[in-house]
């Protein structure tokens, strides 16, 4: 269908096929089923769960503690997952599809806390807030890839691009004391590697894949000479100061959301503000329209005059620049310092939260923080005194990202011309 201008819109609609249906019903009902068997009845009736509300250290907004009855908790959430399975058994759930996965998730990993922490106390507001954080890179790294694929181009070197700005963003950080210059740093180098990718895939017509992994590998390799030459005989090299929590007025002082949400560093904040701009550019301006009808059918837009290359170049340079804000987090806004491959396959992780949430921003966000919350608990288990070893639970984002790829995702609409290049006629 044609709009005014003669531009094709398409519609991101996810097609569930009856075995795709049945298969995540299926799931969706043995994970009640696991809630129930494994945690519900290994419960002792009189245990209660107290989950403190307020992260450590923080004073605004504090909350009194919430205290659940255990074993009735998850007789609740093992129903409400029952419920969601069923319905999607009989009857699916279409567009929500992907929601209702969600919420069977968080269901499942709720039920796991409440279980854990069955007679003593879990500082769960410190949870998801380390959740918050730890989504960062991983919800930028989606909204990378949603810039460059709207547009066309295929881009699987978000994770290069963000270990080369993690690595730029503490030398420039080091070396003027600027934590400001560090950013801006971080940022250049990975929109550079980003007019690389744009000169290799829309210049010479690289395959798009091939061009990003080659991205990924001079990037993993660049920042592991550097790092073992120079700063790790160099220490000045390699100290960059820290964006600290910078709480915000009033909002910081609502109960519960405000410590989780805003009470954090500037990064949090950076997300929830690219969040907004993507929206409404891409889905509410001429220009998003016409952005994403270079990704659709760009022959089309050519024809009534958008200039596809430069629109591509555009796309992968701020493509480039939303994953030097996602690399620079590691080194300026979560650990202090670089170390080789700290990203661990944050940029990866990112390109499956865009896929689980079908190229949209908002659904990108949720997948994010749903794998940030994946991480978190990992960290979480040691002071709970799990018999589920630490090192499972740090696997627990990337099975969580097999899963959804492998199961969970429907037949999304990626953009009709995304990896294949424009031959102008």
């Amino acid at each position: 269908m044609t709009t005014a201008s003669g531009v094709i819109e398409h519609k991101y609609i996810q097609e569930i096929s009856p075995a795709r249906k049945i298969g995540m019903g299926i799931a969706e009902v043995l994970i009640a089923i696991l809630i129930f068997a494994v945690f519900a009845l290994n419960t002792a009736g009189d245990l209660t769960t107290r989950f403190v509300m307020t992260p450590g250290g923080i004073e605004q907004g504090k909350l009194g503690d919430l205290v659940l009855p255990s074993r009735l908790t998850l007789y609740i959430l093992a129903g409400i997952v029952l419920v969601i399975g069923v319905y999607q058994l009989v009857k699916g759930f279409e567009r929500q599809t992907n929601l209702m996965v969600g919420i069977a998730a968080l269901c499942l990993i709720l039920a796991f806390l409440v279980w854990q922490a069955a007679g003593i106390s879990l500082n769960l507001a410190g949870m998801l807030s380390s959740a918050v954080l730890l989504a960062v890179p991983i919800t930028l790294g989606a909204f990378s890839g949603i810039l460059a694929e709207r547009c066309g181009i295929v881009n699987i070197a978000i994770e290069g691009m963000m270990l080369m700005a993690s690595m730029t963003a503490a030398i420039a950080g080091s070396l003027t004391q600027n934590i400001w210059v560090g950013l801006l740093g971080g940022i250049a180098s990975a929109v550079l590697l980003g007019l690389l990718l744009g000169v290799l895939s829309i210049k010479f017509k690289v395959n798009q894949t091939i061009a990003g992994t080659i991205i990924n590998i001079f990037s993993t390799g660049l920042t592991a000479f550097i790092s073992q030459k120079f700063l790790q005989t160099i220490p000045a090299l390699n100290q960059p100061k820290m964006f600290t929590r910078v709480p915000l007025p009033l909002l910081a002082d609502i109960p519960l959301v405000g410590p989780i949400l805003f009470n954090q560093n500037i990064f949090v904040y950076l997300m929830f503000a690219i969040l907004v701009i993507l929206q409404l550019a891409l889905f509410q301006t001429r220009w998003g329209l016409r952005f994403r009808s270079v990704g659709e059918h760009p022959k089309a837009a050519d024809t009534v005059g958008i200039n596809v290359i430069k629109t591509r170049y555009m796309g992968v340079i701020l493509s480039g620049l939303v994953a030097g804000i996602a690399g620079a987090f590691f080194t300026l806004g979560s650990v202090g310092r670089f170390d080789e491959g700290m990203t661990a396959g944050k940029g990866f992780i990112g390109l499956a939260a865009m896929n689980f949430g079908n190229w949209m921003p908002l659904g990108s966000l949720g997948a994010g923080l749903l794998f940030g919350f994946a991480d978190a608990i990992g960290s979480k288990l040691s002071l709970l005194g799990s018999v589920i070893p630490p090192q499972f639970m740090a696997m627990a984002p990337y099975l969580i990202t097999m899963i959804v790829l492998a199961g969970f995702i429907g037949k999304g609409q990626a953009p009709a011309a995304e990896g294949t290049p424009y031959e102008k006629e």
